[in-house]
């Protein structure tokens, strides 16, 4: 290396600078790159980054045997440079030089461009990295058998994640920059979710149930047809945990009034799906419009009725309310000021937690209403005025009765650091 004029070190320390940006970059641009995106591509460069990602731990090896070749060899001729013109010195000179070097154009510039594009960039430099795939293989096999080593002597358990996680996440992240509309991110959070949820989770409870018994006249049936609003009504016989089908408010009224038939419910009761609290809403909802029906019965473990649940019910848990013009708004949370709430028990735990940003462990929760978690934090029906802490929040019971909870005043703390 005497021989070689400092002009010629200077330039292959140029070129050796270059080389580590450009390996810092793929290395970023194909780490980050989406997978969806670059399908979606339908080109023939990206279907060989495609492949390429296939054996992520080939490229990461190769990435970096590249990358630390050219930096320590960038080092060495840097060091012979600067001794020549200062001496002893020199070593520390080009210390710090190089490393001024390397992180500015070798790391933080290339790795700041690659991440705004990472698709078009891996599309555009998959040449280079099959190149020197192919030149350092022999490398990379001996790193390879060298981590192989490594995994065998120091054992990592593998955390699996859920992968509807981690598409949420990508969701809030294309809401965050502008890709998607809230109402857009929203709908396709609810689709991602909708599969974890039961039946238990939606259902109308039992106490809520309005139904009428088979033996009722036909001016009771008029009567809770025109009281609760439905169009359909289930149909009991002797009790509600024995819920033999469901009658339409079209064929009721034909029957009344057109065919001038005053008796019997058999005749129009239509039949209904009987399900259990654990069955998923997915599947549940394919039963349905299999069967052609619109609302199904949920029964306890003893094979009592636990509730119903609606096929309107189950699209909604996609789509949000759907109130027509007969439905009563319910107004779960009235603001009293900054900092306190009027919480009606029948919302969901879940849905006021997130609310008022309290963090919280949806395992800790055994049930869905506000009604349940009240009564679970004092284990027993409170009265009204009993008071609870949790967290930041300061909990009022406002409204209860011998069964539930009806009504909360929730004090939201600013400082929760005492608790």
């Amino acid at each position: 290396m005497n021989s070689w004029t400092n002009q010629t070190l200077i330039l292959m320390l140029i070129v050796l600078i270059l080389f580590s940006g450009l390996f810092s970059a793929i290395e970023t641009a194909y780490s980050s790159a989406c997978r969806i995106r670059l399908k979606a591509m339908d080109h023939e460069k990206a279907d060989a980054v495609l492949a390429i990602l296939e054996d992520f731990e080939t490229f990461i090896s190769t990435v970096l045997v590249g990358n630390n070749i050219v930096n320590i060899l960038a080092a060495t001729l840097a060091t012979i440079l600067f001794t020549r013109l200062y001496g002893d010195t020199g070593a520390i000179i080009s210390t710090a030089v190089m490393t001024i070097a390397v992180l500015l154009f070798g790391e933080i510039a290339p790795k700041t461009i690659a991440k705004q594009s990472p698709e078009s960039f891996a599309v555009n430099t998959v040449g280079f990295v099959r190149f020197f795939e192919f030149l350092l293989k022999p490398l990379t096999l001996v790193f390879r058998g060298w981590q192989w080593l490594v995994t065998k002597m120091i054992h990592v358990k593998n955390v699996d994640s859920d992968i509807s996680d981690e598409l949420i996440t990508m969701v809030d992240e294309a809401e965050k920059e502008g890709d998607l509309e809230a109402h857009e991110s929203d709908l396709i959070s609810a689709a991602i979710e909708f599969n974890d949820l039961d039946v238990k989770d939606v259902l109308t409870p039992r106490v809520n149930v309005v139904a009428v018994d088979i033996t009722s006249s036909a001016k009771q049936v008029e009567k809770a047809f025109r009281m609760n609003s439905f169009s359909r009504l289930p149909v009991y016989e002797n009790s509600i945990d024995n819920i033999v089908g469901v009658i339409h408010e079209k064929d009721f009224y034909s029957m009344l009034y057109v065919e001038k038939e005053r008796a019997y419910l058999r005749r129009i009761i239509k039949p209904v799906i009987y399900t259990s609290e654990n069955v998923k809403i997915s599947t549940l909802l394919k039963q349905l419009q299999k069967a052609k029906l619109h609302l199904a019965v949920v029964l306890d473990e003893y094979g009592g009725t636990a509730g119903i649940i609606t096929m309107e019910d189950i699209i909604e848990e996609l789509v949000g309310e759907i109130y027509d013009e007969h439905d009563t708004v319910t107004e779960y949370y009235k603001q009293i000021d900054d900092h306190t709430y009027l919480v009606n028990c029948s919302a969901e735990v879940d849905d006021m937690m997130e609310r008022f940003g309290v963090e919280y462990d949806e395992d800790e929760f055994d049930f869905i209403t506000v009604s349940g978690w009240v009564i679970h934090e004092f284990d027993r029906i409170p009265q009204n005025q009993d008071s609870f802490d949790y967290k930041n929040l300061h909990v009022t019971v406002t409204k209860a009765d011998q069964r539930k909870v009806n009504e909360i005043k929730v004090e939201i703390r600013e400082d929760s650091s005492e608790d």
